[in-house]
């Protein structure tokens, strides 16, 4: 149809979102709390301002959904001077992992028909492009 990478990454984008929904929504998960449920898996002990720092969220966003994840079981928070600390539960735990295993998963899938030396090479390519995107936007703040 277009023969752009953003409409490609747009259908791999939407592949990506569907298997992830159907995986997540098993546990009772949006798509949107994948990153919040990575981010605290291997980050333990983060603060929501570490989380939504990093994660690039809105504050009201981020709070909202850290208190929906607590109150579901999937998170625990525990005050530490000013701070809350976070961790995953044993729900969250369970969570991470079909969170983790779901880019193994996709990946598997939709490169099998690419040879372990391709593979190396689109993501050495994707790494180069993504780092492109980043220096142009540096250079024209």
């Amino acid at each position: 149809m277009f023969d752009t990478f953003a409409y490609r990454a747009t259908v791999f984008y939407r592949s990506f979102a569907d298997l992830t929904r159907s995986r997540l929504q098993e546990l009772g998960l949006h798509f949107g709390s994948l990153f919040l449920i990575l981010y605290v898996g291997k980050h333990p002990g983060c603060t929501q301002a570490q989380l939504t720092a990093d994660l690039r969220l809105d504050w009201g966003y981020s709070q909202r959904s850290i208190l929906k994840l607590v109150e579901d079981g999937f998170l625990t928070r525990e005050k530490s001077g000013r701070a809350y600390r976070m961790a995953l539960s044993e729900k969250g735990a369970a969570a991470f992992a079909v969170s983790h295993q779901v880019f193994f998963d996709w990946d598997r899938e939709h490169l099998a028909p690419l040879t372990p030396e391709e593979r190396a090479q689109l993501m050495s390519l994707l790494d180069k492009a993504a780092q492109g995107g980043t220096q142009e936007k540096c250079t024209n703040t």
